[in-house]
């Protein structure tokens, strides 16, 4: 789950790192009323989950509270990258002499975590990253181990920090790591990390991904949840327990376990290239269970997606065995009625297989095809999404 930026200060300040007060305002007369309990220069920042909010105009400086009340009225309602700015935060002035950038993240390819420091940083950070590789510090963090104060005061220098810095920036940088581990991050990221004219190293811009399956350690964090903004149909699927992720395409998908859901993605995309482009509707894994409680809600989910004009389940029997799956499939088909109205692909494969297909043929269903492998079963639900299109 991905924070705003206004989630990720109140974080950052429960947790000792330092920040400007910020104050979020829906409204330009809220805006004003925040400049005003703030006092001197502030500045309007657009709450949304997505970069480039300064060169959209998502981000003003107010010298007055009738600056940050123009300003507000001419960020609500922007649309930055098809974001549509809802909400801003208000935050106090800084008098930046230096910009840095830091950040810890799970790696996982190494099994690890990453942090990334450069006291060349700020804002055009991934510009830096490409031009001039040398100037951001990638170091290995031991998870067990973690950053210490002997760690971050190593990875300052190794950014490169001057010899007068280290000792500021080390403490944040531990600060900041604490925040990663206690709150079960798999992002902390502060862009730009300043040095202000009074010599204050303060985290003027963080972002923060919390890691969801860590959800029942922290119950407060279903208050960060955004769920206004939420895809309805996640939002839906979530409710019933479904690992559902929407995408973009006609194929509806389902399948027991991520690694054959996901190889399905990709079987059904190469078979959409000879349908007219057709690609996956969505990522759904409905488990190890297939019951017919399951299966419904997983049908249900994907039929109720507009753009799906076919589904293809595919799933391989193991502890659940086929003829499980088959019973699965017909009461869920009974159970939806005359809601399932797009036509169903089903590839069964694995334990009692011969018995699961006898189950499917016997119930004869209309909307039901039964495919020998993934291959033909991709590719008949590409064509029949291409036909329905």
């Amino acid at each position: 789950m991905d924070l705003y930026e206004y989630q990720a200060r109140d974080l950052f300040e429960a947790h000792g790192v330092p920040v400007l007060p910020g104050i979020v305002a829906d409204t330009p007369e809220e805006v004003r009323a925040a400049a005003e309990q703030l006092g001197g220069v502030t500045v309007v920042k657009a709450q949304v989950k997505i970069g480039g909010r300064g060169k959209a105009g998502g981000v003003k400086v107010a010298k007055t509270p009738e600056d940050a009340f123009t300003a507000a009225q001419g960020i609500l309602g922007l649309d930055i990258k098809g974001h549509v700015v809802k909400r801003v935060m208000v935050a106090g002035g800084a008098r930046i002499a230096q910009e840095f950038y830091f950040s810890v993240l799970l790696d996982r390819a190494n099994r690890s975590y990453l942090s990334l420091t450069s006291y060349e940083g700020g804002m055009e950070i991934e510009q830096l990253a490409v031009e001039r590789p040398e100037a951001l510090a990638r170091i290995e963090v031991d998870p067990i181990a973690g950053i210490t104060l002997e760690t971050a005061t190593a990875i300052a220098e190794q950014a490169k920090f001057p010899a007068e810095l280290i000792g500021k920036v080390a403490p944040v940088i531990v600060k900041l790591y604490e925040v990663y581990v206690q709150e079960d991050a798999t992002l902390v990221e502060v862009n730009p990390l300043v040095l202000t004219e009074e010599g204050d190293i303060i985290a003027l811009d963080g972002k923060v991904s919390l890691d969801e399956n860590a959800g029942f350690r922290h119950p407060e964090h279903e208050a960060l949840e955004d769920k206004a903004a939420a895809d309805p149909l996640e939002a839906a699927a979530k409710a019933l327990d479904l690992n559902y992720v929407k995408l973009d395409g006609e194929v509806g998908i389902i399948g027991n376990g991520a690694g054959l859901v996901m190889s399905t993605l990709d079987v059904v995309a190469y078979a959409g290239e000879n349908h007219g482009g057709v690609k996956p509707a969505n990522f759904l894994d409905i488990g190890g269970g297939a019951s017919a409680e399951v299966m419904a809600n997983g049908l249900g989910i994907i039929l109720g997606d507009p753009q799906v004009t076919s589904v293809f389940v595919n799933v391989f029997g193991g502890i659940t065995a086929c003829d499980a799956v088959a019973n699965g499939i017909v009461g869920a088909l009974a159970k939806l009625g005359d809601s399932a109205d797009k036509p169903i692909v089903v590839r069964l494969d694995g334990n009692n297989v011969v018995e699961g297909r006898a189950i499917l043929e016997e119930a004869a269903h209309p909307l039901v095809t039964l495919a020998e492998n993934m291959d033909q079963g991709a590719d008949k639900a590409a064509e029949l999404a291409f036909a329905a299109k």
